[in-house]
């Protein structure tokens, strides 16, 4: 990695959570390390503020990149690092996503009480599970009708307080920001991949620069991994397809393999009660005309309905993919 040819240190933007603050990190130190100094800014978003009410009631795209869209765009920041599940699909223009490093396992995972052993097939009958994701309650309904499914908001130390405190039996999130914390040890399952299918992106990092910004997107070049930006390329194709967000529960998991690669993709109703599947293999030079492929499938199998009705409802209480 060349460092920038002036000797000018770069502004790194990142919301100030624990987890994004960590992924952060993890970006500027092999930035740093091929020689070009890097400080990091905190950018407080909409989503961070508004930390007591569901998504849908604050509404709007990009809850948690917009502000740092406009640091980038007013060259208050040079390059923000972001999960890519919180992208929208569309960048904002005069931005680009220059470098998807190589991506943490995207499976969701189960955290219980401290000491507390099993998975969600051993949780107490009407067990509490918190979660902020409309896929995951219409998942979790899907497997154990019996739970109550609710909303939890807050960090991720905060959600997992919050189980510890009894608020929850337990919550569901994802297993990247518990791996990069460190915090492995509170996992009590693994969620089973293709069958508990992740948001679109998960476990991706996106940084995200202006794309005239040739010196910087050159400079992240070597941050670029190949296999995990065709496989989020090809999940985001279907949840834009879809025109999905954080009001519809919508998955997507992309796995390259030799010469190829395979989409799983799932739209479901909120309670869990419907929910419509589809894969396909395709090239994988062509991840986004899979995404497409794939998505039209699930339309053609009924997810049109369920994503209508979903979009007509009230805003359900639960939000965020």
């Amino acid at each position: 990695m060349t460092p920038i040819a002036d000797g000018s240190e770069l502004r790194l933007g990142t919301r100030g959570s624990a987890l994004a603050l960590t992924q952060s990190r993890w970006v500027a130190d092999r930035i740093r390390a091929r020689g070009t100094p890097t400080e990091m800014v905190v950018v407080r978003t909409t989503g961070d503020r508004m930390q007591d009410r569901p998504l849908p009631e604050i509404g709007g795209k990009g809850l948690f990149t917009k502000e740092l869209d406009r640091a980038l765009l007013d060259h208050d920041i040079d390059l923000a690092v972001h999960s890519l599940k919180d992208l929208p699909t569309e960048s904002e223009a005069g931005l680009v996503v220059a470098a998807i490093p190589v991506r943490e396992d995207p499976r969701d995972v189960l955290i219980t009480r401290t000491g507390a052993s099993g998975g969600l097939a051993s949780l107490p009958e009407n067990a509490r599970v918190g979660t902020s994701s409309l896929r995951r309650q219409a998942l979790a309904l899907a497997f154990r009708p019996d739970l109550e499914v609710v909303p939890i908001r807050g960090n991720l130390d905060t959600r997992i307080r919050k189980v510890d405190d009894g608020e929850y039996d337990a919550i569901v999130v994802a297993g990247a920001g518990v791996k990069r914390l460190g915090w492995s040890e509170r996992i009590a399952e693994w969620l089973e991949l293709t069958a508990w299918l992740p948001a679109p992106g998960q476990g991706a990092l996106g940084i995200v620069t202006r794309a005239d910004d040739e010196e910087v997107r050159r400079l992240l070049m070597e941050l670029e991994h190949g296999d995990s930006r065709i496989a989020v390329a090809a999940e985001r194709s279907l949840l834009g397809t879809l025109e999905g967000g954080c009001r519809v529960p919508v998955a997507a998991l992309g796995l390259p393999y030799a010469h190829g690669l395979r989409l799983w993709g799932l739209v479901a109703s909120p309670d869990g009660r419907r929910a419509v599947r589809a894969d396909r293999t395709g090239d994988s030079a062509e991840p986004e005309e899979l995404g497409r492929r794939v998505a039209e499938v699930l339309l053609e199998r009924g997810a049109g309905e369920i994503l209508d009705e979903v979009r007509a409802g009230p805003d359900p209480p639960i939000a965020a993919p």
